[in-house]
């Protein structure tokens, strides 16, 4: 197997390679080319490399890297990818991969990290030899089987009483419930524009993380919607009340799964009530109607929201591979008592 490594800023040129690679596996569509692009356009430093390996004439593994500090190196991981740009063959051996990219890496390579792996993805591999692998996040999805009736009845009771008396209560209020679901392209920067607005009225505006349609987190959600929406893989729920834009959830789409990526409320209209719950509740009864998928995934940490809404819960991890097996033992003596959100490298 031989890596070989180009400027990430010629991504667009290997697309073919890279499309390939993806359809054989899971097909993500968090590592579908039209995220990686966008991805790249708004958040690369300049310093990516696009890393291909060759086992013969066949691409078993392609992956987009940073550096991160001396002698190390990452899969480029900006906070809006939900797991790290890493691709390989069904069948592929990822110690075999990975062992041999970092000693491929330019310059002297210590250490490579490949981040926020989804054992659904990519299985979790043994610690030993150059690996370790540190626990990341928590993540929740639900599996879309049988009716919305019988997975519903299956939540606790506080959380469906709770939610129909807000309904009967907005009933009696004279607002009307309406969920709109955005998917042709034309109408993407609208609803991207009005996601930040939303955004905008809470915590977030305040620490400067919000999303706007003129930063580069508006600019890249727009970019990379449109282009999920022109070939029907994109979707952005809105809810109303009344006239009033309630709450609204990013989406994008592979064969058999929808993924949450982002998800805002107007806080002005919360406190007894709860619009993105409610919009949930409605948009959740409309996937498991239509039967397109098998998955709602959410990949953000759990919180106490998610494990109201399913059980289901699985743990993302970091990957860290090390040049020789004598520096995987020294950095583990050294390393601290592990944090959930701690770096890879760290």
């Amino acid at each position: 197997m031989n890596w070989s490594f180009v400027p990430a800023r010629r991504f667009a040129e290997h697309v073919p390679e890279w499309t390939r690679l993806h359809a054989a596996g899971a097909v993500s569509p968090l590592l579908a080319p039209d995220f990686v692009l966008p991805l790249l356009a708004h958040f690369a430093g300049g310093d990516e490399l696009l890393a291909t390996c060759r086992f013969g004439q066949q691409v078993v593994a392609m992956a987009v890297l940073s550096p991160n500090g001396r002698a190390r190196w990452q899969t480029f991981q900006p906070a809006q990818a939900p797991v790290g740009i890493w691709l390989q063959a069904p069948g592929t051996d990822t110690a075999t991969l990975a062992e041999g990219l970092v000693r491929a890496l330019p310059g002297l390579a210590l250490v490579a990290a490949i981040t926020q792996c989804d054992p659904e993805l990519l299985p979790r591999p043994s610690d030993g030899g150059c690996l370790q692998a540190l626990d990341y996040i928590e993540t929740a999805r639900i599996t879309v089987q049988g009716s919305f009736d019988d997975y519903w009845s299956a939540r606790g009771k506080n959380l469906r009483g709770n939610l129909k008396k807000q309904r009967a209560r907005l009933e009696r209020e004279g607002i009307g419930l309406r969920l709109e679901v955005v998917r042709t392209p034309d109408a993407v920067a609208a609803a991207v524009a009005d996601y930040g607005r939303l955004e905008s009225t809470g915590w977030k505006a305040g620490g400067g993380t919000a999303v706007h349609a003129d930063n580069a987190q508006g600019r890249f959600y727009r970019d990379m919607l449109e282009a999920f929406c022109r070939r029907g893989a994109g979707s952005i729920y809105r809810y109303w009340f009344g006239e009033q834009l309630a709450a609204t959830d990013l989406c994008i789409e592979g064969p058999d799964c929808i993924v949450v990526l982002k998800t805002t409320y107007d806080e002005r209209v919360a406190g007894s009530l709860s619009p993105t719950l409610l919009m949930r509740e409605e948009e959740t009864r409309q996937l498991f109607d239509e039967g397109r998928f098998k998955r709602i995934e959410f990949y953000g940490k759990v919180m106490e929201w998610h494990l109201r809404w399913t059980d289901e819960v699985r743990t993302l991890y970091h990957l860290n591979t090390y040049r020789w097996p004598a520096l995987r033992s020294w950095h583990r003596k050294l390393q601290r008592a592990p944090r959930a959100t701690a770096p890879a490298l760290d």
